[in-house]
C-alpha cells in the first residue's frame, strides 16, 4: 500500500512505499517556530521508501548545523527535515494525505516546551532528544 502526502497548495507531492516510524511530538524551539504551533508531530521514513513526485516548489532552510527543513515555497507547508548523516527523513505528519498505522511514542524536548501548553498525555516525556 502506498502512502501519499502533499503541501497545502499541492505543488509538492510525495509517496512512501515503506513503513512510517513511530510518532514523536517535538517541542523544541525550532519546531515550534517553523510550524507556528506548540509542537511538531513527526515520524522517520527511510530514504529508500520516500519518493518526491512533484518538487519544483520545494525549498530548504538549514535550521541548525547539518539539519535542513524542506517546505513548499508557495504555501509554506513543512514537508520533512533531513540531517546530513541520516538515512531517513523526518516526515512532518501534517503533510500526509493517507492514513498511517503508526503509534504515538513520546514527547521530546519538553525542556523547550511552550509555557502555555500542557501535554496532559500518558506518553513518555524526554527533556531532550539524544
Amino acid at each position: 500500500m502506498m502512502i501519499n502526502g502533499s503541501c497545502l497548495c499541492g505543488l509538492v507531492k510525495y509517496e512512501i512505499s515503506g513503513k512510517v516510524g513511530d510518532i514523536v511530538h517535538c517541542h523544541c524551539k525550532t519546531c515550534r517556530k517553523a510550524h507556528g504551533s506548540a509542537f511538531s508531530s513527526v515520524a522517520a521514513v527511510q530514504d529508500c521508501d520516500f519518493n518526491l513526485l512533484a518538487k519544483d516548489s520545494l525549498f530548504s532552510y538549514e535550521s541548525s548545523a547539518g539539519k535542513y527543513r524542506y517546505f513548499c515555497s508557495n504555501c509554506g507547508s513543512q514537508i520533512y527535515a533531513k540531517r546530513d548523516d541520516a538515512a531517513h527523513v523526518i516526515l512532518r505528519l501534517g503533510s500526509l494525505d493517507s492514513d498511517i498505522g503508526s503509534q504515538e511514542k513520546e514527547h521530546i524536548w519538553i525542556s523547550e516546551k511552550a509555557n502555555w501548553y500542557c501535554t496532559n498525555s500518558q506518553l513518555p516525556e524526554r527533556e531532550k532528544f539524544e
